[in-house]
């Protein structure tokens, strides 16, 4: 019986060691009881995870997403600043849901009321600012859905600033969602800044006198999970529990989006496990030691080259857990270059490959501008030639 039973051990490890290799590394992919949900890297965009992405569904509060993009380009364009005073109109103050209890009148900074907004989830202060950059919410509803239509956001419409409404035709999607927070995060990382905070006293100033209010941030998952500074939360009856979480790590920075979610602990432990997944798939390559690069000849120039420089740093994503030590460049240069170039023009690039993949590519530029060389300047330059 020993030997019989060796035998059958001795096979079955041998069939074991004959089974294709794919079957041993299957990805496990996360189990969620979350119907609707997404992960994204912010940087490129790519879509790690998705389950039933693109149904469309109410988003509550994780629609001021939205808002605050539209504030802080509003900030980058002039047209606010930081420290400017908002008056709180009657139609602001009247709002329900949360809310940080702006009274009619009320003054505080555009910078407290993104607080109130990004922390507190404030309905009150979401309404305060639409007024403020367009003059009504209507008018500012009607630049949210503009703007989500100009970042393919096909499954969205807003109908007011905060998600306060249980209007039918107000509805986005976890891809929408995760797009706009990603609009968001990559031109204004300054948002972290406030979202990252946990809590923090303002005070309210009205005719009656003055008064501390404390601003609690609703994100619990800003405790719990290593890297995470945001984003959004959001719940209503209709709306159940949704957010927009993002972390950092490494370099690399994730957006984990839930919707529908039956309560919120779920919510949160959901989009820690699918930040969790993100951070798994994802290697990020940096070529810290880029090549140095010899000066160029200009045809027609004062000077007979240019130093030339690359603009940026290179950078590329994996998923697949790629070998980085395989990586090769090379440099493809522009033919006859000609006077003149202003600084920055491209003069060539660099090439970065993977066996037969191409990762991507790095401009060269001038590093200084190029003057062209006109008939006195070639008299001149023969005559240093001649008197030599």
């Amino acid at each position: 019986m020993r030997k019989l039973f060796g035998w059958v051990l001795s096979f079955q490890i041998l069939m074991m060691g004959m089974l294709p290799q794919t079957a041993c590394a299957e990805e496990v992919l996360p189990e969620l009881a979350t119907p609707h949900a997404c992960v994204m890297e912010v940087s490129t965009g790519t879509i790690l995870y998705e389950k039933q992405a693109d149904e469309t569904l109410h988003p509550a509060s994780v629609t001021k997403v939205m808002t605050l993009l539209l504030i802080f380009e509003a900030l980058q364009d002039g047209a606010l600043t930081l420290d400017e005073e908002v008056v709180t109109s009657a139609h602001a103050k009247s709002m329900g849901g949360s809310q940080v209890f702006l009274e009619e009148g009320e003054r505080q900074t555009v910078e407290t009321l993104i607080k109130c907004i990004v922390i507190a989830s404030g309905n009150d202060a979401a309404v305060a600012m639409a007024e403020r950059v367009s003059g009504s919410e209507e008018t500012f509803v009607g630049k949210m859905n503009e703007r989500a239509a100009q970042l393919g956001m096909t499954n969205t419409h807003f109908v007011d600033c905060c998600g306060l409404t249980d209007s039918a035709e107000h509805y986005t999607s976890a891809r929408d969602v995760a797009l706009m927070s990603r609009e968001l995060l990559l031109h204004f990382p300054q948002i972290v800044e406030y979202s990252d905070v946990w809590m923090e006293d303002i005070t309210h100033v009205t005719a009656k006198g003055s008064s501390l209010f404390t601003l609690t941030n609703t994100n619990k998952l800003l405790r719990s999970f290593d890297g995470c500074d945001g984003l959004k939360t959001g719940s209503t009856s209709i709306a159940k529990y949704c957010l927009s979480a993002t972390a950092r790590r490494d370099g690399i920075r994730l957006i984990s989006v839930v919707m529908t979610a039956p309560d919120s602990k779920t919510r949160f432990a959901e989009a820690g496990k699918l930040l969790n997944y993100g951070f798994s798939k994802c290697s990020m390559y940096y070529d810290e030691e880029m090549p140095k690069l010899d000066p160029v000849a200009v045809r027609g120039a004062l000077e007979e080259t240019v130093p030339v420089t690359y603009p940026d740093e290179f950078s590329y994503l994996s998923t697949s857990g790629e070998d980085f030590s395989a990586i090769e460049r090379r440099a493809e240069w522009k033919e006859d270059l000609r006077a003149p170039l202003a600084k920055g023009d491209q003069v060539g690039t660099l090439i970065y490959t993977l066996g037969e993949k191409e990762l991507g590519r790095m401009p060269i530029v001038t590093a200084q501008k190029v003057e062209e060389a006109h008939y006195l300047d070639w008299l001149g330059r023969m005559w240093k030639v001649w008197a030599l």
